[in-house]
């Protein structure tokens, strides 16, 4: 049987379509198939329901109806008696679908438009998703394309099989690009929206140079050389943390490269961003030393409880540590996760003495001695009246100048100004309300709860069982590269996030809201998530 030109059309179109769009041929098909059904529906009535299949080699069309063979017809356009179905298919039972040839049929003009925007429509879609499936698993790479149009100062990209978008937050300032521009981006998200799949592209990112290292040190592309940690002030200065598995491997040197052609091809991809490259160290000071480059350190102290470091410099170094509009050190921070405080050796030495001068005063007011008793117990190491109090006695007497019988008074001293203290806490707890069932709580003393009564208003076991750690120890957010502290209402006593825990946890127990059996599966819980974690 020969073909007509028109069926033989219909087949190249598909196919055209197809190749164009990058879709698969039968969609196309299945598309001109929905367009041709919904254009007959138009001619034999809305609620007629109509299928057609057309053969994807030869371009020839069937239309058929279908009529569900029911007991008794309520509607003659979708229904068929069953007795009436028998005569065309004998084996015909209710709930089956009997298929009625249609005679071909041409289309008008607003049927054809009307199958139109239903191929339309279909291809779109199907083209979306193809997009979609295409780049939702390329997430994390580096992609090439082209400038297609900036709108806002957004920028459209051209990827050849899609397109992309590098919002003006997500590029590096003052790069300024116009149409047909090659652009090299990182993907770091793909969204389904109503619009379309969204292809997020960015130059900003830290993985974004990252990558670029990866593409241009094959030791880092190896796994000899990884990448820990990186921190960028985009267009102007970063700093990226290397380590090597390798003992006889420089990871620096590897990044850097003959003469700096490594490191350069990333900085010229990156419109001149500087680029410090730190050796990564397992040792929390050691590395922050580091990422402190090229400023030189003269000591630094740790609080791990606070994840907070005190850096000290020389005088003339001040300057260098903290890098113009605090840029060096708030990149050292973003890149070992720690808060930096910069303090020079001179500040340092000034607050050393005003603490020894605070803590002498100390002594000297609550132990009744004279200035020298109370700078020597300073110098001593002594830093609260409860150290002096509950230390074994030899630890003062072995001092030069005390004996035994001064280390005794001393310590009864000590001990009779904690009593008073707690007394009159213990006066200000019975004012402000507090309950005398908080003294369960291990850990709970009586200034924390003078605190809790007097900063929230906790005056019963309920009301403590409602805290949650952070609203006692305080927490910490990351915002524009800086982390800003919120202090919490037991902050000042030291009180860490297990020891808050479980101050909580016993007074949720004490008032019923859980019991020992459940706090013991959560923990077994959480035990089973971190190690789960760590695999």
């Amino acid at each position: 049987m020969a073909v007509s030109a028109n069926r033989l059309e219909l087949v190249q179109i598909a196919d055209a379509v197809a190749r164009e769009k990058n879709i698969d041929r039968r969609i196309v098909i299945e598309a001109m198939a929905d367009a041709i059904s919904k254009a007959a529906r138009a001619r034999y009535g809305q609620e007629t329901n109509i299928r057609t299949e057309i053969n994807p080699q030869s371009g020839e069309i069937k239309l058929q109806r279908l009529l569900e063979v029911v007991e008794d017809v309520e509607d003659y356009h979708t229904q068929i008696q069953l007795g009436d179905a028998r005569e065309r298919q004998p084996d015909a039972e209710v709930g089956m679908f009997i298929a009625e040839q249609l005679p071909p049929m041409d289309f008008g003009r607003i049927a054809a438009q009307s199958a139109k925007q239903v191929i339309v429509q279909k291809v779109r879609e199907a083209e979306r998703d193809r997009q979609f499936e295409e780049y939702k698993d390329r997430v994390g790479e580096i992609v090439n394309g082209s400038v297609k149009r900036v709108e806002y100062g957004n920028v459209i990209v051209d990827l050849g099989r899609g397109e992309g978008i590098i919002r003006r937050d997500e590029g590096i300032p003052r790069e300024l690009y116009k149409y047909g521009d090659r652009i090299r981006a990182y993907v770091y998200d793909v969204r389904r929206e109503q619009r379309g799949p969204q292809v997020f592209l960015s130059r900003s990112h830290p993985q974004f140079m990252a990558k670029l290292f990866q593409m241009e040190v094959p030791e880092i592309y190896d796994g000899i050389i990884e990448i820990r940690a990186v921190a960028r002030d985009p267009g102007s200065r970063a700093k990226i943390a290397v380590i090597s598995r390798d003992s006889s491997i420089d990871p620096v040197g590897a990044c850097v490269g003959m003469r700096g052609s490594r490191v350069q091809a990333v900085v010229g991809e990156l419109s001149g961003e500087k680029i410090d490259i730190i050796p990564w160290s397992p040792d929390a000071a050691s590395f922050i030393v580091n990422a402190l480059q090229p400023a030189e350190v003269a000591k630094v102290v740790l609080d791990e409880d606070a994840n907070r470091i005190e850096v000290v410099v020389p005088d003339d170094q001040q300057s260098l540590a903290i890098g113009r509009r605090g840029q060096n050190v708030r990149l050292a921070s973003q890149l070992t996760g720690w808060a930096i405080d910069i303090l020079t050796e001179e500040k340092e030495s000034e607050r050393r003495q005003a603490e020894f001068q605070e803590r002498s005063e100390l002594f000297m007011e609550a132990l009744d001695v004279d200035e020298m008793v109370g700078q020597v117990l300073a110098s001593e190491g002594f830093t609260s009246i409860e150290e002096v109090a509950y230390v074994e006695p030899e630890e003062i007497s072995e001092i030069d100048g005390f004996d035994a019988e001064t280390a005794e008074e001393i310590q009864t001293r000590a001990r009779e100004y904690l009593e008073r203290i707690e007394g009159e806490l213990d006066e200000k707890r019975r004012e402000l309300g507090v309950e005398d069932e908080l003294r369960d709580i291990p850990g709970l003393t009586s200034a924390m709860m003078v605190a809790v009564g007097e900063k929230d208003e906790v005056k019963t076991m309920e009301d403590f069982a409602g805290y949650a750690v952070d609203d006692l120890t305080g927490w910490r957010e990351r915002k524009d590269g800086e982390t800003i502290i919120y202090e919490g209402t037991l902050s000042d006593f030291g009180v860490s996030a297990e020891e808050a825990e479980a101050m909580i946890m016993h007074a949720r127990q004490a008032v019923g809201w859980v019991t020992e059996e459940e706090e013991a599966e959560g923990d077994a819980g959480a035990e089973a998530e971190a190690e789960e974690a760590s695999v």
